[in-house]
């Protein structure tokens, strides 16, 4: 590390002409050795940038020191640097100068809607705890596995309960086959535009292979758990637009479900997707605070901005943002310049229990997994907007039925005359009957 110098101070404490790096409510700041505070540089001579699911990287590499660590965010020094790549587990970059990694952006509650509060006050802790619980009582949920088909047929009996209708694709796992599952519930709109809502149901044992026990409590029934809660509340209302749940398999072996979709993906049904909404761990709580990190890009910043005030209006979560997608099935949709955005658990880094045995429903704080459901169902109520009822014509007046299908009002008009108008499936005008009322 000669070629540099570098201080980790709080964020609110950085040098404004400093060369930096933000990552939360900390900042790194760097000097060149050859270079006066200042000068222009792209990157920082030295460091590298790694994004890592789970602790995957320090787990390959125990000897390396991180010079900051923000859970899925790690910086190196490029000495460091490991000599094989990791495509689905760790990514290393060089770190660049100006760039904002995390953000903890300021949180400006909006104004409660009394109809999303009610539709927030609906979730259901116990469903959403029975169908993870299920899910992660199968021996595995490995995407080539026979029991990863009992996990789809399950959660298909459970979308087509609520009302969706259901179709499941074939897709390529490497040299296997496994399925995505879609459930569709359509919105009320002459032209809607459509919101998917998706997580990834399989789940992976790195270390024991494909037959060892891999209950992914966390990583992924969480998410998928959360896709079927969050289908059960929609589908107690109507909206504008349609609404779309996808459940992917492939995913821990290289996002081939999510890839696979997008890449099939009608261009009609592509130019009307307003928010893809993903969940990708939501139930263990690493901090202090309930925290949840946004990951997304800036096609789906609008989307981020809207789940930060959903999460301010309605929970009690800390949230932190990042413009920086990686390894999970938010990123074909951003690749494709799709709005979408990954939820998952704060410093997810510090859970060492995923892609093991040890994913287990133990380690899982329900009540970070309920605010952050609730964080997004209440950003989903705006983006598919709640059909109004129409207001129905009410009497002025007494109101006789002599029939099936027809009433009678009467009224008395201004001119203390009696007036009287009928409904047989359309309202009649009114008509005076004579005479006056004293």
């Amino acid at each position: 590390m000669s070629a540099v110098r570098y201080l980790v101070v709080p964020t609110a404490d950085a040098a404004d002409g400093a060369q930096s790096a933000r990552f939360g409510d900390k900042t790194l700041l760097w000097v060149p050795a050859d270079q006066r505070l200042g000068r222009a540089s792209r990157t920082a001579p030295g460091l590298l940038l790694v994004t890592q699911v789970g602790r995957s990287f320090q787990d390959d590499f125990p000897d390396v020191t991180p010079l900051l660590d923000h859970g899925r965010h790690l910086v190196i020094s490029s000495a460091d640097k490991p000599r094989r790549r990791s495509t689905t587990c760790w990514r290393v970059e060089p770190l660049r100068a100006g760039t904002t990694i995390v953000d903890n952006p300021p949180l400006v509650a909006a104004r409660v809607d009394p109809a999303v509060a009610d539709l927030v006050g609906a979730l259901s802790p116990t469903s959403y705890r029975a169908d993870l619980t299920w899910f992660a009582s199968l021996p595995t949920r490995h995407s080539l596995s026979p029991s990863f088909g009992t996990a789809v047929d399950f959660a298909a009996a459970r979308m087509i309960a609520l009302g969706y209708r259901v179709t499941r694709t074939q897709i390529t796992v490497g040299a296997g086959h496994s399925e995505n599952l879609i459930g569709d519930r359509a919105g009320s709109s002459s032209d809607p535009g459509l919101v998917l809502i998706t997580a990834h149901l399989d789940s992976i044992n790195l270390a024991g292979g494909p037959a060892a026990s891999a209950p992914g409590a966390d990583d992924n029934a969480s998410g998928s758990a959360g896709v079927l809660e969050l289908g059960r509340l929609l589908a107690t209302q109507r909206w504008q637009h349609d609404v779309r749940l996808i459940l992917f398999g492939g995913e821990e072996e290289g996002l081939f479900g999510s890839k696979q979709y997008v890449a099939l993906l009608p261009p009609a049904d592509r130019s009307r997707i307003r928010a893809v909404l993903n969940m990708d761990m939501i139930a263990a709580k690493n901090t202090a605070v309930p925290t949840v990190l946004l990951e997304g890009a800036p096609v789906s910043s609008g989307q981020m901005t809207d789940l930060a005030t959903a999460a301010a209006t309605y929970t009690g979560l800390k949230v932190e943002t990042s413009l920086n997608p990686f390894a999970s099935d938010h990123v074909p949709f951003i690749n494709a310049r799709i709005p979408a955005v990954l939820t998952i658990e704060g410093a997810d880094s510090a859970n060492g229990h995923i892609h093991s045995a040890s994913d287990t429903v133990d380690f899982l704080d329900w009540a970070l997994a309920a605010e952050i459901l609730r964080m997004n169902v209440a950003a989903l109520a705006g983006w598919l907007e709640p059909v109004v009822p129409a207001t129905r014509p009410r009497p002025a007046g007494s109101v006789v039925s002599w029939g099936p299908g027809r009433l009678d009002v009467f009224a008395v008009g201004m001119d203390s005359a009696l007036h009287h108008t009928a409904f047989d499936g359309t309202w009649h005008d009114l008509e005076s009957l004579g005479g006056s009322i004293s």
